[in-house]
């Protein structure tokens, strides 16, 4: 910008040309400085550009076009997410779907308006007012025990009738299978587990596992777009992107993370504590015990439920553990034997063993050889 200050009142319009165009501006010739030689005239000009200063350099214009597009495509990639059960868990999600630049839309049957306003999402107490904001997502985010009965009350003809229904149940086939018997057909679903929590995720979602199985997706650009867009907010905090089916998310928790909390919840009846000397190993203990019982035990009770693999894994722990015990009794055993016998067994011949078991109407031993 050019300070308006240092021009001299030396600017006129022409009058109108004859074909009715507005004259352009001239710059009259001062009479005085036509009588300068040369040389004086030259120096008196070099000195009005000199006066000139550069106020400003892009100066903001009213028709932006560039900026204008790129705002555009910015708002195009934000969502509208609602969430529905806004306990710790969904507060967790919350946090990262703001921080990206989302609008969140929450409902639970317990009060957090305060918690809400906090982290810059909108409580909504009824159900209805948060489906009349018409969110491009709806997130449940409730317990695995509850959310065949939050879907039902769902009031779902004040949503749109594309809205991107999203899971985030630590199971998979039962919400997948509950979102395809009450959902209409022209609602999209995308079942999804991160792999995390509030406790193993508080301080980055880097290289954490997000698993997602597109169940139904319209095949218009726009949904497909919503899709992506909302799997890029886990993308972007640095999760590691795992596509696969329900069923196979199912089969592969039920020996990881059902696992897991059983093993937990197991050293909790333990009681363990902290010890002047612990170990390496005890201390992963210690936060496996953490990390678990911070869960409630709903979620517990769910992944044994809810997920048909997990009576399977239940009985391979007892066989495991069965087994472990008889190893370490018969180690007892041979090492009580020996303090017994003594030196009664060293010189006594061995008796036949059976390799296995004989068929039925089989003697149990051979035959003593032929004297």
């Amino acid at each position: 910008m050019i300070s308006s200050s240092l021009f001299r009142p030396n600017l006129a319009l022409h009058p109108p040309t004859a074909a009715g165009r507005p004259g352009l501006l001239h710059r009259h010739v001062d009479p005085l400085l036509c009588l300068l030689p040369l040389q004086r005239r030259k120096q008196h000009s070099h000195r009005r550009r000199q006066g000139l200063r550069v106020r400003a350099i892009d100066a903001a214009q009213p028709y932006d076009y560039e900026s204008l597009l790129v705002n555009r495509l910015t708002e195009s990639t934000k969502l509208k997410i609602g969430i529905l059960g806004f306990g710790n868990f969904g507060q967790f999600l919350a946090g990262a779907f703001i921080r990206q630049g989302h609008k969140v839309f929450a409902h639970s049957r317990s009060n957090y308006h305060s918690v809400a306003e906090s982290i810059g999402a909108t409580f909504f107490s009824d159900l209805n007012d948060i489906c009349e904001q018409h969110p491009d997502v709806m997130v449940i985010c409730t317990s695995i025990i509850s959310m065949e009965s939050v879907l039902k009350s769902i009031p779902l003809q004040r949503l749109r009738r594309n809205t991107l229904f999203v899971d985030v149940l630590s199971v998979k086939e039962f919400p997948k299978n509950i979102f395809l018997q009450l959902l209409p057909t022209h609602f999209d679903i995308l079942c999804t587990h991160p792999m995390f929590g509030p406790e193993s995720g508080k301080h980055s979602w880097q290289n954490l596992p997000f698993v997602f199985d597109k169940v139904r997706i319209g095949s218009e650009d726009s949904r497909v777009e919503r899709v992506e867009n909302f799997l890029n907010i886990f993308n972007k905090e640095g999760c590691r992107m795992v596509e696969m089916t329900c069923e196979e998310h199912d089969k592969y928790a039920a020996g990881s993370q059902f696992i897991t909390h059983t093993m937990g919840r197991v050293l909790e009846k333990l009681r363990l504590e902290s010890t002047p000397i612990n170990t390496k190993g005890y201390e992963t203990l210690l936060d496996l015990v953490d990390n678990t019982s911070s869960d409630s035990f709903d979620l517990y009770y769910g992944l044994f439920m809810y997920n048909e693999n997990a009576m399977e894994e239940l009985e391979r722990l007892d066989l495991a553990f069965e087994s472990l015990k008889k190893e370490l009794f018969g180690h007892l055993h041979d090492i009580l034997r020996k303090q017994v016998f003594g030196k009664l067994e060293e010189g006594a011949a061995r008796r036949p063993v059976l390799a296995k078991l004989p068929k039925n109407e089989s003697p149990l031993l051979p035959p003593a050889p032929p004297q």
